[in-house]
Order: C-alpha cells, then structure tokens, then sequence
C-alpha cells in the first residue's frame, strides 16, 4: 500500500518543486560546464529552510519529518544533481549527525550555521586504500595534551573544498578494528588540513569533490563527536541517513528523464507519425515510470520507517540498491528515445545521464547494498 502524504507533506513537495524548476534548473547545464559550485543556490536554499531541514528548530532548522525531506530532495534533483548531491551529504549525514552525537556546545557552534548555509557540511570516511572497507583507513588522530593530532588522506570527499565543517574518521587505536575508529569535526581553515587534487568527473561537475590531507592537524579535544571509538557506529548510522538521500536523488533525475523523453517523443515525428505513437516505445514508457513508482515507494517507507522510530537501516540499502541501479537503466533508454540527439549536449537527458552513474558507487556500492541486504536476511532467518 503506497504512502498517504500529508496535507504538509504535499505542501512541501508542491512549493520546493515551484522552487526548484524556476530557480534551480536554469543554471544547471551551464554549471555542468564551467563546475561552477552552486554558492548562490545554498543561500536561497536555506531561505526555505532547506538546508536545515534534519536540524531541529531549537538550532535553527525545520524539524522537518524524513517523508518532507526526501519529496524535498528529489524535486532538487530533477534540476539539479550536483545541487542535489551537497544538499544530501550537508542534511542526511553531516547535520543528523552532529544533531545525534553532537555535544550541545557542538550543536550550537556548528548547527546554525549550517542551517543558515553559512557553511557546508562535508564527510570524510574515504581514503585511497579504504573505500568500501572503512575499518581499513589509516588516517590517525593522536592524543596530545589537549588535542588530537591528525594526519592522513581522505578521498572523494564531496564539498571538501567548498565545506566549511568536515566530518573526519579517523584511527585512535588501531588494535580494536571497528572500534578503535573515532569520529571529529574540522573546520574548514584549520591549520594542517589542506585541499589537494580535485577529481573531473564524468557527472555531478558542480559539485566538488576533492581529496583532503591532513599534516599534523591539531584540533582540541573539544572536537571529539560522540566517544572515543564511536566513529565507525557514527559513519554507519549517517550512511543509513545518506542512503536514502541518494534513492531520492535517484528518483528526482530519473523522473526528469522520463518527462524529457515523454516531451521528445510527443514532438519527434517519424514514418508520417509522432514516435510516442509506436507501440515498442510505449511500453519502454511503461516501464520506465513503473520502476520510477517502485523506487519512489522504497524511498517513502525508508523515510516513514526513519519517521516511526524504527530500525530503517535494511529498508535504506534497499531504496538505496534499486533506485540507483534503476535511475541508471531510466537515463539509458530516455538517451535511446532521443536517439543520436541524445549523446548531444542540446538535451538534457545526456547529462542525467552522466550525473546518475556514480549513484550505484557512493556511500556503498550496489555490491555493499546486496551484502548489508542479504546478512539482514540470513540474520533473520536464523531466529
């Protein structure tokens, strides 16, 4: 049974979708070329409480519900993928976070800012040997009077030049695997961490994503997010968070596909006839906006699941796994209705292309997805 929105629910849904197609999707091809970082789309963002949205009101969010935030985030991705992909990481994982483990001096100094778009949230777990194996990083943080001492290198990590707070993993005792992995929150501008190279990537061009290193990085004590070796329990329950973010961008670009093909096709005349005429492309319709509904669904009982308090952490892998392997089979086939228009930058469709690919590698391949799925499933098999 599909979920039965509020009237708040669609109100939300109704008024960032107004927002998104008049101010979001103008600039969005042209940021695909020049990478431009959408600075401008934040400020305005946050004017609608967009970017503190996961925030609670006492720090100047929304307090929004998961079900608003995810009908939020797709309408930003049907403009814009690389808007959509900052607001995701800021939101999903880097202000549920610090709301969740935060200390109140912490809430207060990160939050509102964050709320308000004055910074950025970032989060790296990543490294160049540790991607899909986080327990395996090697950045360290040492004990030093009142400090912790950072050094490493973290990878991919998405707004790690434009953050101005990154979430950063890291070992404080090697000997206890998982456990021994604490988590930190570093301002951006704190000396010993610095920006290297930024990766040109074949989708999501606005938004950065860089590698940050880290050279005897000092940062008080203070700055410790939960306990000493809660940060691997940390990562874990902002990917959960991050997870269903990603099947919401994966929804949004996909729809934006379909409308584009629908409105290609009903214009495309071939044979004496409009081409959304013949049959073989009507059925690939078909299925393009019933894996779309299917996805959709994952992603709102993920988020109701999030909304009722209950362990979501299945039903996100889930959303996760099928709305990104399907937002890539979507965007394929809206380039084949187009047919040689459709690899041409004078459609859209090429660049949804291009921006939905990594949707099935960040924050836990599809591989990870089926292995987090299928341990659920042996595990409760066994009671």
């Amino acid at each position: 049974m599909s979920l039965q929105l509020t009237k708040e629910q669609k109100l939300v849904q109704t008024m960032i979708r107004e927002f998104s197609r008049k101010v979001i999707a103008p600039t969005a091809a042209e940021r695909d070329l020049t990478k431009e970082f959408p600075a401008e789309n934040f400020q305005k963002m946050a004017e609608l409480g967009l970017m503190g949205m996961t925030i609670p009101e006492e720090y100047n969010g929304e307090g929004s519900d998961a079900v608003s935030y995810v009908l939020a985030l797709s309408e930003i991705a049907y403009s814009c993928a690389s808007t959509a992909v900052v607001m995701s990481v800021h939101n999903s994982i880097v202000c549920e976070t610090i709301t969740r483990y935060g200390t109140e001096d912490q809430k207060k100094k990160f939050l509102v800012p964050l709320a308000d778009a004055e910074i950025i949230g970032a989060f790296a777990l990543t490294e160049p040997e540790a991607g899909s194996d986080p327990v395996a990083q090697e950045t360290t943080a040492v004990v030093d009077g009142d400090e912790y001492v950072l050094n490493g290198t973290k990878r991919f990590i998405t707004s790690g030049k434009n953050g101005g707070v990154v979430i950063v993993t890291a070992q404080t005792d090697k000997s206890k695997g998982h456990k021994g992995i604490s988590a930190f929150l570093v301002p951006q501008g704190t000396t010993g961490m610095s920006v290297g190279h930024m990766e040109d990537k074949i989708g999501l061009r606005a938004s950065d994503t860089v590698d940050l290193m880290f050279e005897n990085c000092r940062i008080p004590k203070d700055n410790l997010l939960g306990k000493e070796g809660d940060g691997f329990k940390i990562a874990m329950t902002g990917l959960d968070s991050g997870r269903i973010g990603i099947a919401a961008q994966s929804v949004g670009v996909a729809q934006a596909a379909l409308d584009e093909a629908v409105k290609y096709a009903r214009k495309r005349k071939q044979f004496g006839q409009s081409i959304a005429k013949f049959q073989g492309l009507r059925f690939i319709f078909a299925d393009m906006a019933v894996n779309i509904e299917a996805a959709r669904q994952l992603m709102l009982s993920a988020a109701a699941m999030k909304d009722r308090g209950e362990n979501f952490s299945l039903q996100a892998s889930m959303a996760k796994l099928f709305a990104s392997e399907m937002v890539n089979k979507v965007t394929a086939q809206a380039i084949q209705m187009h047919g040689g228009y459709g690899v041409t930058k004078d459609y859209p469709v090429e660049r949804f292309y291009r921006d939905a690919r990594v949707f099935t590698i960040y924050e836990g391949t599809s591989e990870i997805q089926r292995i987090v799925i299928s341990n659920h499933i042996l595990k409760d098999k066994k009671k």
